[in-house]
Order: C-alpha cells, then structure tokens, then sequence
C-alpha cells in the first residue's frame, strides 16, 4: 500500500492518549503510528494501550525480553512485517541476549534457550497459526515448564499481537525508521523487509 489506510494523527492531538503513549517511549523509544492511527477513535487507543500496559508487564518468570520474542515470533507466524520489526526491537531493548536475537529461528535446538523458553515459542507459533495449531503436546510441555499464570501472560501477549497483527497489516501501517534499522539489523538475513509498511 503506498499509503496506510488511515492517516496518523499528530502525537499531541489527544493529550489522554499522550500521557499513556508516553509508555511506548520506554518500549520503543518512540509512539508507534499504529498507537497515532488508534487514536482517530481516543477509547480505542486508551484501552489498547492498557492491555499493552497490563499484557507486557513484568510479572516474574516470563520476563520482558521473552515476552518481545514471543511477539516476535507470533508475529512472524502471522505475516506481519511492521510488528515485527517493533517486537524484535524491543526484545533488544529489554535485553534479549544477542544469541538469542540472532539464532530466534534455531530456539528449537540452539543453546541459547531453554526448555521452557522453547515451550512458550512453539506455543506462540501453534497459536498464532491460522487455523490454530495448538496441540495436546504443546499443552504438556507448557505445563511442564510454566504455572497456570505465566500461561495466561504468555498467550496474553499473543493475542495481543494477534490483534496488532490483524490491525497494522490491514491498515499499512508505515514503519518508523528505529523499527526499521532494528528489522535491518536483525531479521533481513531472513528475508524481512518492511514491504507494504515501507
């Protein structure tokens, strides 16, 4: 699409939105145009953005780094170029070891994840998958690695990248030129380039 569907509004144009976007500068270190395209309907990104607030929070085991490669891996799933490029950025961010950004497509054997790190993985590809593709044996080993909580915060960030996802690749959403050098850096070895959200 050479232009998203919606223009983005300003940053400021909503100054409820503003305050909470202010969030995305930690993540990111930048609002995502998918937060400015929300905010045509302001309710609409002030909710988005407390389920992002709530979903990412660090609650323990299922730190902030593997829920960003979660998402990355989701998304990757799903086919959406502009999320991602935000997820592995911000995998980056919160301090995802550069073996494990580097090797994200070997997690099933490479040595720089764990069993349960490769448990929540397989997990975000079954569940993302189209239709889903979640397994008695994924089950098993999601329970063998992780509670009934970390289980809800690990599937609470793939649909919430199911619903990004959904939102950034019907909208065309533009990329913002941080998530694109991170997208250049890390994923064009795999064949990622920003395409429509270019």
């Amino acid at each position: 699409m050479a232009t998203p569907l919606v223009t983005p509004l300003a940053p400021d144009a909503n100054p409820e939105v503003a305050e909470l976007a202010a969030f995305f500068n930690e993540t990111l270190g930048f609002c995502p145009n998918s937060v400015l395209t929300m905010q045509h309907r302001p309710a609409i990104a002030t909710a988005f953005i407390q389920l992002n607030k709530a979903v990412m929070a660090n609650q323990g085991r299922v730190t902030s780094a593997l829920k960003r490669l979660v998402g990355y891996v989701s998304s990757h799933a799903a086919g959406c170029q502009y999320c991602q490029a935000h997820t592995i950025l911000a995998a980056e961010r919160y301090g995802a070891e550069q073996q494990q950004l580097d090797h994200i497509w070997e997690y099933a054997t490479h040595p720089a994840f764990s069993a349960a790190e490769r448990a929540a993985l397989d997990f975000a590809v079954a569940a993302s998958a189209v239709p889903n593709a979640m397994s008695e044996a994924i089950s098993q080993a999601l329970h063998q690695h992780w509670t009934e909580g970390e289980i809800v915060e690990i599937l609470g960030v793939i649909s919430l990248f199911g619903y990004l996802n959904r939102w950034n690749d019907s909208m065309g959403t533009h990329l913002e030129e941080g998530a694109v050098a991170a997208g250049q850096e890390h994923l064009a070895g795999r064949g990622w380039n920003p395409g429509k959200h270019a």
